[in-house]
């Protein structure tokens, strides 16, 4: 089987992603799919708790972007590069101005505005770490990412994520990357490329309009959707309106997992719950939603995406909203 992208994605956080990702990926790789998971989130990875792992057979650093600072022997004072900058990164400290690189995006304004050019970069700065787990208890890679705080551009630290798992995978088998909540350079960059996005949602009216924008950018992206709905019991009343949305939208619903103890005490136990309590009812279901992620949407890939992906492209342009400064 070709190379086939498959995005476990949601719009709110919190809705029980990682655990479905992590447990998918067990049980796919248990059918014999050659597979590689990848966490997508870097700012707030956790698959690799998920799955058990407390150490790395590989960490390697990631380095990108640039970090102003100021010449002081250069520096006049005038205040222009405080006032230019969009971030709010430089700071005056007992009269001396200084950049915040915890703030600096590196975006070149304060350095295009100062009229002493008294502003200059660091180059090649450490913006994150790849890390590797060459098998998993489980029988599968892990390739995730971490970014270090304040560093911008996560997706591309994402990207490279990606590309690693991709490297290790080769041009045959399954790439299941566990993405960040919400619409985010993180989630855009999980997307790229991807065929197919896995949306999980649980019966609340938060998670069903936070469902509804990441639906809209994976049309953007032109990929194929399914539905999980968590602990769909919890709240009977809203799940008429998340099918009547996935009816409209030509979504299938892959599975319903209910509400289930022994998820949590799993997680506390540091294994996936299909391992910990393999007959407990969250673990039927997720069994349930990888045979059909195996026979119904693997099995032949491409008619399932020729069926299910948007009829036609429908582009997600964001609103840019410059930041403001107190």
């Amino acid at each position: 089987m070709k190379l086939v992208e498959l995005v476990v994605a949601s719009g709110k956080g919190g809705v029980g992603k990682s655990t479905i990702s992590g447990s998918l990926a067990a049980l796919l790789a248990r059918k014999g799919f050659k597979l590689v998971a990848a966490d997508s989130d870097a700012e707030e990875p956790n698959l690799h708790i998920v799955l058990g792992i407390d150490r790395w057979d590989r960490i390697e650093e990631y380095y990108e972007g640039r970090i102003a600072y100021i010449l002081q022997d250069k520096c006049t004072k005038c205040n222009i590069c405080a006032e230019v900058c969009p971030f709010g990164a430089v700071e005056v400290t007992d009269g001396n101005y200084r950049i915040n690189e915890y703030v600096c995006e590196g975006c070149v304004t304060c350095s295009l505005a100062c009229p002493a050019k008294a502003i200059r970069y660091r180059f090649g700065i450490v913006a994150g770490h790849i890390m590797f787990a060459e098998r998993t208890k489980y029988g599968f890679p892990l390739v995730s990412g971490e970014s270090v705080p304040g560093r911008p551009n996560s997706g591309k630290l994402v990207t490279e994520v990606k590309n690693r798992a991709k490297a290790i995978l080769g041009s045959e088998g399954v790439l299941l990357l566990d993405a960040a909540a919400g619409i985010g350079c993180q989630v855009i960059s999980s997307l790229t490329g991807a065929q197919f996005a896995l949306l999980v949602i649980e019966p609340t009216k938060a998670s069903l309009s936070d469902l509804k924008r990441i639906h809209k950018l994976t049309k953007h992206f032109m990929m194929a959707p399914m539905l999980v709905i968590n602990k769909y019991d919890i709240n009977p009343e809203m799940i008429d309106k998340i099918e009547e949305y996935a009816k409209e939208e030509n979504i299938p619903i892959a599975g319903k997992i209910p509400f289930d103890e022994s998820v949590p005490n799993s997680i506390n136990m540091g294994k996936l719950v299909v391992e910990a309590f393999p007959d407990s009812p969250a673990s039927r279901e997720l069994k349930r939603i990888a045979d059909f992620i195996a026979e119904e949407v693997l099995s032949n890939w491409r008619a399932w995406y020729s069926k299910y992906r948007p009829k036609k492209h429908e582009p997600y342009i964001p609103v840019i909203i410059r930041p403001q400064r107190g």
